[in-house]
């Protein structure tokens, strides 16, 4: 068991430095998309030096950033309001983060299997990008795998509470 939950955390913790480079690489699109229209703008048109799709590599990077951060942060970032559990022991306090953090798993794998069912559509029907043209099926199978990845490492957090107590992040 142990050796699973390394490897999810290895694959995660990738996923998670990939969502801080999408991140970056938003921000870098935005910043450059704004500079050249400022200069097409002052130069009335004469300096055309926009970014072709930038609302849409904006759009997916946005995407993924979020997709490929949460598998990783699933166990980490959770808010506890002790108010509500101070008094609960720490075996019901583990129990009711684990029901917590499986509800999380159960939203991953509903949006996995929409975005397993749209890879499929958007396989038949050729949709590609509106400016890029880059086929959506890439796209829809990145999210796919990002969600599937977000329900494995909730539910090896939450077995990991479960069966060994307080899990170690």
């Amino acid at each position: 068991m142990k050796a699973i939950a390394r490897i999810i955390e290895r694959i995660t913790h990738g996923m998670h430095l990939l969502g801080g480079f999408f991140l970056i690489a938003m921000m870098v699109v935005t910043l450059f998309d704004v500079f050249t229209r400022g200069l097409f703008t002052i130069t009335d048109g004469a300096v055309d030096w926009t970014i072709l799709g930038g609302i849409e590599m904006v759009k997916y990077s946005l995407l993924f950033t979020v997709l490929f951060i949460l598998p990783h942060s699933v166990s980490r970032s959770q808010v506890i309001v002790d108010l509500f559990t101070e008094r609960l022991s720490s075996k019901a306090k583990n129990r009711l983060e684990a029901v917590y953090i499986l509800c999380f798993g159960l939203m991953g794998v509903g949006m996995s299997y929409g975005f397993y069912h749209l890879v499929e559509e958007a396989a038949m029907s050729y949709e590609t990008t509106q400016d890029l043209l880059i086929p959506l099926t890439y796209f829809y199978a990145v999210a796919c795998f990002a969600t599937a990845m977000l329900a494995v490492s909730a539910v090896a957090y939450t077995s990991r509470l479960l069966f060994c107590g307080k899990a170690e992040s």
